[in-house]
């Protein structure tokens, strides 16, 4: 018996061969029904114990096959099987390509969020959440409100299209939580690629880790990882959308790549966002000439259009000697967004305005097996030659009546600017994996980044201020070793290694005199050692158990040091915070009669994070600032249940509870115990959850034509939005209920489609961020074509 390697995981099915004449062979590829390659797909032989996956560019190989006819049965989930019957000739070679069909049109939903398709994610021992992102390519989503149906996950945005965005997962929040763009970080990729305004048909699958981070995500994440997956195809295709609705949004995203004989690639990725965000919003309102104070006034946001441009192009190689890929990049985008409100909606701005614009060349290789067999690497790099500006020049003070009040002299609606920067950002990133054997396998990766803050404030060209460094490195490089010791329990442990170097300066008063100011240059290094382990067993063929814990740290971040000029003020006092991640789960999939499936996930997470760095609001609450904790413990748990009946009906409801304390006992220099002490971590919600149904209507008007109706809710209990212990007024964000609708109509099997969205149905009041209301009801069309080759 011949043992084959997995290249991904899956269960092999494997027979007793009836004939031992090793003399013939079969190779050939594994597509969809649509052409696009399926790696990890199984293929067995009936009757003989051979067997195999087929890679990464969807090929296989069966080697020493005994010579006659033979029953060949290939399989990938999401498909149906196919059984084609081969006479395999003594001492010849067979080729023999398949394209399996779709098990069902449910890809055309834009409702429903199901765990990847893809075996080697859903396998892993890590907590993980994988969304299959072809669910919601008919839909108006952005990658962010996607994500923010996922349980365990809350997106918190201070206003709609193109606005700041608070990242929650399972209680961590902000840059605890990192992303990356296939297995690349994005820490450097600027305001003109944020995760709120990427249309979800850039991505092929979206995996969130909760918790544990694997180490081929090489990163300082404390809280977890979001890794977006993007084109992986290697063939022809085109997938072009265009969608219009409520207060002037426009979106349009094009994807497209051409894959030739000789292996030449071309890749595209092109979207554009613009939104007036003149939505509906209720607020108190002040008159600006005569003081009059009017409650509860319902008025139009009327200073917050924003707009971006991105493209993304590759040009390379794939399927040579010297290289699986090869890509050289450039993404170029450009944004624009004014400033409506700061850090609170009793801050109104008319004027203010910020723009940037990102250049980034990029470097992609792979290559799998290199120099030996089992020796996998992976090497990519970029570099940020983009920049920002602030524009804060009119002197003026404005209401939510779009009254304004001018001021003589050279002033600002907050703070005095046109300064122009670039922050240098530079990344390389390089992993390396190697197979000791069918059990046991390496994995080294290491990440460096670099931030160079530079700029120039015309109205202030003498200004010492803007010389002064802002300079930072950080480098993260992790060891893995992996145990899978068989199909149903697979061990991975690792360590990480975490280092970062700041310099910076420090004003300060040389004489005593008021208003001399001077500058010193101040250096910091941090190295810290973290380590962890994960593990899986699969109790029964459906019953997956997972279990994990992390010894973890992570580094400030150059806008938690040094601010990002708009809402966030700099903090250079941050020290790294560091957690005790221990997480349990288990994912249980049955069915009924074949006709009714049922999936259950649950995970429970305990917490204990020092130094926990949380947003609080400055001294004049018009800004927020990061903030160290001494101590935060955080014990949650997160569920979800989905059903489905044939191809007809989904349904699904997902559940996070989170309880999030400050544990810090006595505060600096005080012996007496802290009045906050055990309370609950303010402006965090702590209950919250989704729910989603929809109907298929298949052959709908036309054969290969499918009608979809669709529904999510999402439901977030009231939490507080200061200490509880402080004050007797405890304000508190109210209970929020919001509901989405949808039809989508997908033709010619999914070549042309239509859809129609109401978001907010019911025009509820929703909040996020200390009160920031978010969009009120809106409708959305959207119009779609995708072909592949």
């Amino acid at each position: 018996m011949q043992v084959i390697k997995i290249l991904l995981t899956g269960i092999l099915c494997a027979c007793s061969c009836a004939s031992f004449a090793q003399t013939a062979s079969l190779r050939g590829t594994v597509r969809s029904d649509d052409g696009e390659l399926l790696p990890g797909a199984s293929i067995t032989i009936s009757g003989v114990t051979k067997g195999t996956f087929s890679d990464s560019k969807a090929r296989y190989a069966l080697e020493n096959l005994p010579a006659g006819p033979c029953t060949l049965v290939i399989s990938f989930l999401g498909f149906e099987p196919e059984t084609k019957q081969i006479n395999l000739k003594d001492g010849e070679s067979e080729q023999a390509n398949f394209r399996l069909k779709a098990i069902s049109q449910e890809l055309e939903s834009v409702s429903v969020i199901g765990r990847s398709e893809a075996k080697e994610v859903n396998r892993q021992a890590y907590n993980v959440t994988a969304i299959d992102a072809k669910k919601l390519q008919n839909s108006t989503l952005d990658l962010s409100h996607a994500l923010d149906r996922v349980s365990g996950v809350r997106v918190r945005e201070s206003g709609g299209v193109g606005s700041n965005m608070n990242f929650s997962l399972n209680g961590f929040t902000g840059r605890q939580v990192k992303f990356f763009l296939d297995g690349v970080p994005m820490d450097n990729f600027g305001s003109s690629f944020q995760l709120n305004n990427i249309p979800i048909n850039l991505a092929e699958r979206v995996e969130v880790y909760k918790g544990v981070v694997p180490i081929w995500l090489g990163s300082d994440a404390l809280g977890g990882a979001v890794n977006i997956v993007t084109g992986s195809r290697q063939n022809t295709y085109l997938d072009a959308s265009y969608s219009y609705g409520s207060f002037n949004t426009h979106r349009t995203g094009i994807n497209a790549g051409f894959t030739g004989k000789s292996g030449f690639t071309f890749q595209l990725n092109a979207f554009q966002n613009y939104s007036d965000n003149n939505y509906w919003i209720n607020v108190d309102v002040a008159d600006v000439n005569t003081g009059e104070y009017f409650k509860n006034q319902r008025l139009r946001r009327f200073h917050d259009n924003y707009h971006n441009e991105t493209i993304i192009a590759n040009v390379g190689v794939v399927g040579k000697k010297f290289a699986d890929k090869l890509l050289f990049g450039i993404t170029l985008g450009q944004n624009r967004a004014e400033i409506q409100t700061g850090a609170r909606m009793v801050s109104v701005f008319g004027a203010w305005h910020r723009k940037g614009n990102i250049v980034m060349p990029s470097l992609k290789y792979q290559k799998k097996d290199l120099f030996v067999k089992g020796l996998n690497v992976s090497l990519s790099a970029n570099y940020n030659l983009g920049q920002e500006q602030n524009v804060d020049t009119v002197y003026r003070r404005y209401n939510w009546f779009q009254q304004f009040k001018q001021y003589e002299g050279l002033g600002s609606e907050r703070e005095r600017s046109l300064y122009k920067f670039r922050n240098n950002n530079g990344l390389v990133t390089a992993n390396a994996t190697y197979q000791l054997s069918d059990k046991h396998s390496i994995t080294i990766n290491n990440v460096y980044n670099t931030f160079n803050r530079k700029g120039r404030d015309e109205l202030y060209p003498d200004a010492d201020r803007y010389e002064q460094p802002r300079f930072n490195t950080k480098n993260v490089l992790g060891l893995g070793y992996k145990f899978d010791y068989s199909e149903r329990w697979n061990t991975s442990l690792f360590l990480k290694q975490f280092s970062q170097f700041n310099k910076f300066s420090v004003t300060y008063n040389p004489t005593g005199v008021y208003g001399d100011v001077a500058y010193k240059i101040q250096k910091n290094r941090f190295d810290k050692f973290g380590y962890g382990i994960a593990s899986t067993f699969f109790l029964l063929k459906n019953l997956q158990l997972k279990g994990s814990y992390e010894k973890s740290y992570r580094l400030p971040e150059t806008d938690e040091l040094y601010g990002d000029l708009l809402n966030l003020e700099g903090n250079i006092d941050l020290d790294p915070e560091s957690s005790d991640n221990y997480n349990l789960g288990f994912s249980y999939q049955t069915q009924f009669s074949k006709i009714h499936r049922v999936n259950v996930d649950a995970n429970v997470l305990y917490r204990n994070a020092q130094g926990f760095i949380r947003p609080k609001l400055n001294a004049n609450q018009t800004k927020q600032v990061m903030d160290n904790l001494a101590d935060v413990t955080n014990f949650g748990v997160d569920g979800e249940v989905r059903y489905s009946f044939k191809q007809l009906f989904t349904a699904g409801v997902n559940l996070t509870y989170q309880d999030l304390r400050n544990n810090t006992r006595f505060e600096d220099g005080y012996t007496t115990e802290s009045p906050l002490y055990r309370d609950r971590i303010p402006n965090m919600p702590f209950l919250f959850g989704n729910a989603d149904a929809s109907v298929f209507l298949k052959d709908f008007g036309a054969k290969g034509s499918t009608l979809t109706f669709g529904y999510n809710l999402l439901y977030v209990h009231a939490y507080y939005l200061y200490w509880p212990s402080l004050g007797s007024d405890k304000l508190d964000i109210p209970r929020q209920l919001s509901h989405d609708v949808n039809i989508v109509y997908a033709m010619a099997n999914g070549k042309y489609n239509v859809s129609l969205e109401c978001k907010n149905l019911l025009d509820a009041r929703l909040y996020d961020n200390f009160s920031l209301q978010k969009p009120s009801r809106g409708f959305y069309a959207k119009l779609r074509y995708f072909i592949s080759k």
